[in-house]
């Protein structure tokens, strides 16, 4: 399986899991994610996938600091409907991180372990997603703007080719690299894409 090199570079998230901990999946629970895991799960990179799994990474050091997130221990909520735009895109990636669910999805052990009812939508708030912690209440606002870092200029131009079913092979490689180059500087700039609050 051949991907972008720059993949191998990007941060990747350890939370702590006790489910995973309880069903010995992992030593004490402790899971990796990379941002080649969410890659395979959405099945492509694009803008959408990079500034989800940027939303989780800083939100979640922003709401953990210096302890290790808790996977399952977190709700999310959502300004948009599920339906809307690309958040329901956002939402798959965060769920395979955070383990949160709207109701579909595991519905714990003995009354524990529990993912639903962690994650929600078309909710009061003015960013783009809100992480807080079950044990302390406390929450951070992630907003993403991957404006600052527009495509290349040929990128448009060979999409159009392509949808047209006139690229020729070359043109439709040339495309996908400029379309993961814009994801690369998204990632090689995420401080600029990505606050806090």
């Amino acid at each position: 399986m051949k991907y972008p090199d720059f993949f191998k570079d990007i941060e990747t998230i350890k939370l702590q899991d006790r489910l995973s901990a309880f069903l010995g999946t992992f030593e004490d629970g402790i899971i990796e994610f990379g941002y080649l895991d969410v890659v395979k799960s959405a099945g492509h990179s694009c803008p959408t996938v990079a500034g989800a799994y940027l939303s989780t990474l800083y939100g979640l050091k922003a709401l953990y600091k210096d302890e290790i997130p808790q996977r399952g221990n977190i709700r999310v909520d959502f300004k948009e409907s599920q339906i809307e735009g690309v958040t329901g895109v956002i939402a798959l990636v965060i769920t395979n991180i955070t383990g949160a669910t709207t109701d579909f999805g595991f519905k714990g052990i003995g009354g524990n372990f529990n993912r639903t009812n962690l994650m929600f939508f078309n909710q009061n708030i003015k960013s783009s997603v809100r992480f807080t912690r079950l044990d302390n209440n406390r929450s951070v606002d992630v907003i993403y703007n991957p404006n600052s870092i527009p495509p290349l200029e040929i990128q448009q131009p060979l999409m159009q080719k392509i949808m047209q079913g006139i690229a020729t092979p070359n043109e439709k490689k040339s495309f996908g690299e400029a379309w993961q180059d814009r994801v690369r500087r998204i990632f090689k700039k995420s401080s600029s894409v990505i606050s806090t609050i």
